[in-house]
């Protein structure tokens, strides 16, 4: 993958383990905040439990988990209305909100409406970080009444995702990339139903290509890993030297597109990258991380992409131009098209032009 920067954005992923806890699961009627115990990193917990995080509000498990911070994964924890029976504050119409802002400082509580539209609620304090990058710091905000969840309608379905990838390691999950949909809220969920499904299929095309049909999670030439760590960056290459081969769908690579990625995603990938080869949403929150925010040798990134009609073989450009484009390896981009092809044929929509690079 190409190297490629971006602002530090600081959270992180607190693992550990520990024996299973019985603790209250969520019932018809909620109760007091106070009534649910503090959340314990590195505590086991099991699907329907319920903790107090430390910013006072409460959590339930989505899914069993060994502790992780409820605030990073909505893959393991959802927020919990104890009090009111609503996750979301009121709300109102979402013109009544103002614009967001980038570099503006923002508080928890703070809620803008971003350029598609559609509103976001601080969650955290921060100096205008864009809000569809990290969860961390803000959430979709529900002021018209709808889903915050895009992930509720994605364009894929799990048959179709099946179809896609019928020999596939067992590692991408289904389940994983629609938890991972809740850090991207714009991906395949931007413009008309013909520009999502586009989208859809041409990131997962891409994924299809660089992981041989989502068999492989890491890297297979293992002479490449040492390769991998700039020592010019600030905080060198602290899991190791050579800690940082490519992982996940669309095989991350580098130090400082570890640190990148997790930065923005509120996760310790510099220090801990093997999260991209063990939590299924974490590998996938890192392809849609570069699908969304990076240009790589490209001009643009490969959701702009599909959503101005640049069409697929900027995608192409942007993920691997240098070694494949203008020539240098049509074989590879032919792969990549027809796998994109086949995916818009299962999704039911016609390919769109500009394909190749």
């Amino acid at each position: 993958m190409s190297q490629r920067r971006v602002s530090s954005v600081l959270a992180a992923l607190l693992i550990g383990t520990a024996a299973p806890v019985l603790l209250p699961a969520a019932n018809a009627s909620a109760a007091s905040c106070a009534s649910y115990p503090d959340w314990v990193a590195g505590r086991s917990y099991a699907t329907g439990n319920i903790v107090r995080y430390t910013d006072g509000k409460t959590y339930i498990a989505e899914h069993d988990n060994p502790g992780y911070d409820p605030t990073i994964s909505t893959w393991y924890w959802d927020p919990y209305a104890c009090d009111s029976g609503s996750t979301n504050p009121p709300g109102g119409s979402c013109a009544s909100y103002p614009d967001w802002v980038p570099g503006r400082s923002y508080v928890t509580g703070d809620i803008v409406r971003y350029t598609d539209g559609k509103a976001y609620i601080a969650e955290h304090d921060n100096p205008g970080y864009d809000p569809t990058i990290s969860t961390w710091f803000w959430d979709p905000y529900s002021c018209d009444g709808g889903s915050t969840n895009p992930s509720d309608g994605f364009v894929v379905s799990e048959a179709q995702f099946n179809q896609m990838f019928p020999s596939r390691n067992s590692f991408y999950t289904y389940n994983g990339l629609k938890a991972a949909l809740s850090s991207f809220p714009g991906f395949a969920n931007t413009g008309s139903d013909t520009v999502k499904k586009q989208e859809a299929a041409a990131f997962l095309a891409n994924v299809n290509h660089e992981t041989g049909g989502l068999v492989y999670v890491v890297e297979q030439n293992t002479a490449n890993y040492s390769h991998y760590c700039d020592w010019s960056q600030p905080y060198g290459c602290p899991a190791g030297q050579s800690a940082y081969y490519g992982r996940g769908p669309i095989q991350l690579s580098w130090n400082f597109n570890y640190k990148a990625a997790g930065d923005a995603l509120g996760i310790d990938l510099l220090g801990n990258p093997n999260l991209v080869q063990t939590d299924a949403a974490v590998a996938w929150k890192t392809g849609l991380w570069y699908w969304n925010t990076q240009s790589g040798p490209g001009t643009m990134t490969p959701h702009n992409a599909m959503v101005n009609s640049a069409g697929f073989g900027q995608t192409i450009r942007s993920i691997n131009g240098s070694l494949e484009c203008d020539g240098k390896n049509a074989a590879q981009v032919q792969s990549r098209v027809d796998a994109y092809q086949r995916f818009t044929s299962i999704l039911g929509v016609a390919p769109g032009a500009n394909l190749y690079c």
